[in-house]
């Protein structure tokens, strides 16, 4: 079963959205975590967004990628959801993973009226997921490039 690491910046939103749909799409096939560089709080937005899709995500805990790598876990797959600039911080993990990048806006940047940030939100949401769903389906092929 493919090990699936999705990565952000605060592990708060983006990589909490995609491992979410991950565990959603995949069903079984996958054993996926997200982790962040500077681990911080849940966006209470993308908690929403995810709920009006049925996921609950809601007392979720947030970890550091430089956690995961003490560990000394690997993964097949390392995907960084956060702009190109923070993906270039990520570490390297043990192993022969192959490293994504999938560039999406920063919930935590957005600001305006609730209604504004929301729809901001759910435009990121909305990007993660179809990468996600092309993701699981073309999984299968990727791991086996090399």
């Amino acid at each position: 079963m493919p090990k699936v690491l999705f990565i952000c910046t605060h592990n708060s939103a983006r990589s909490q959205m995609a491992e979410a749909y991950l565990r959603k799409f995949g069903r079984d096939q996958f054993e996926v975590e997200s982790a962040g560089l500077e681990p911080g709080k849940l966006n209470p937005y993308v908690v929403r967004a995810l709920q009006e899709e049925g996921i609950d995500i809601f007392g979720k805990k947030t970890q550091a990628v430089s956690d995961l790598l003490k560990q000394g876990k690997s993964y097949d797959f390392v995907i960084a959801v956060c702009a190109k600039e923070a993906a270039d911080r990520c570490p390297t993990f043990p192993g022969h993973a192959k490293r994504l990048v999938w560039s999406n806006a920063d919930p935590s940047t957005f600001s305006g009226s609730d209604e504004k940030i929301m729809a901001q939100v759910r435009e990121v949401r909305d990007a993660i997921k179809e990468q996600v769903r092309q993701f699981a389906v073309e999984a299968p092929s990727l791991a086996s490039q090399d």
